[in-house]
């Protein structure tokens, strides 16, 4: 009993001086848990929950953390010096209509300025043309059932089939943006990232996009390597899918 209130006491100490990190869903007891609490981290995958030590990640300052750092810093801007208040309103009023999925699985909404960075970071990233009207259809584009990929050791490319149906493969300004994981050994069964951008197809009212297409690896690949690759689809007006992935053994 007293080792059960002192864990309790300590808990909600942490709490308070804002060092705890997970988001806990209370029922019986803690019946789900995913993030930190001190030296623990807490997750799930599909064998179910988890708990490790936390440790922190090093920051070598590549490439790819210096344009994420610079994109998000010009958004974070953009947002207070550029937008005009009926631009801003029109993305708080999108957050506020679309639901959106937190680390338990529950509906939460996000402000129209997290919906602004998140839409745009990748435009930002690539030095396309940033969005900065909100989005006036309240939904966010499907995900691509169809989406599958193979990959071969000869070619160091990744061929990815989708649904070349879908509406923003014959748009002007939607993509379907790609990231990939460190090739992993063959019994690994699942994988949750890191991820790295590799590439996106854009979509062309022109001349619509045919599945499926090539794409070219980030890490050399090696025949029966694991490996995951995820993908989003990003609409013209702004909006973007929730994350969807592959997973396949290298061939040779």
């Amino acid at each position: 009993m007293e080792c059960g209130l002192a864990a309790t006491l300590f808990f909600f100490e942490k709490l308070l001086k804002g060092k705890i990190m997970a988001l806990i869903k209370f029922g019986g007891g803690v019946v789900q848990m995913s993030g930190s609490i001190a030296g623990n981290t807490f997750a799930r995958n599909r064998y179910g929950n988890y708990a490790r030590a936390r440790t922190k990640p090093t920051n070598p300052n590549t490439e790819l953390q210096q344009a994420a750092r610079s994109a998000m810093s010009m958004l974070t801007t953009r947002w207070a010096q550029t937008l005009t208040a009926v631009q801003r309103t029109a993305w708080n009023l999108y957050g506020s209509n679309v639901n959106m999925l937190n680390k338990l699985g529950e509906t939460i909404q996000l402000s129209g300025f997290n919906h602004f960075v998140r839409s745009n970071t990748f435009l930002a990233r690539y030095s396309l043309t940033v969005i900065d009207a909100g989005p006036v259809v309240f939904e966010l584009p499907e995900a691509d059932p169809a989406f599958a990929i193979t990959a071969s050791e000869a070619t160091q490319q990744y061929t990815v089939t989708f649904d070349d149906g879908l509406d923003w493969a014959s748009e002007d300004g939607a993509y379907m943006e790609f990231l990939c994981g460190q090739p992993q050994n063959a019994q690994r069964n699942f994988f949750a990232g890191p991820w790295k951008g590799i590439r996106y197809f854009t979509g062309s009212a022109g001349v619509p996009l045919a599945s499926p297409l090539p794409i070219s690896t980030l890490h050399v690949i090696t025949e029966g390597q694991h490996l995951w690759v995820r993908a989003r689809i990003r609409r013209a007006d702004g909006r973007v899918s929730q994350p969807f992935r592959a997973d396949i053994l290298c061939a040779a």
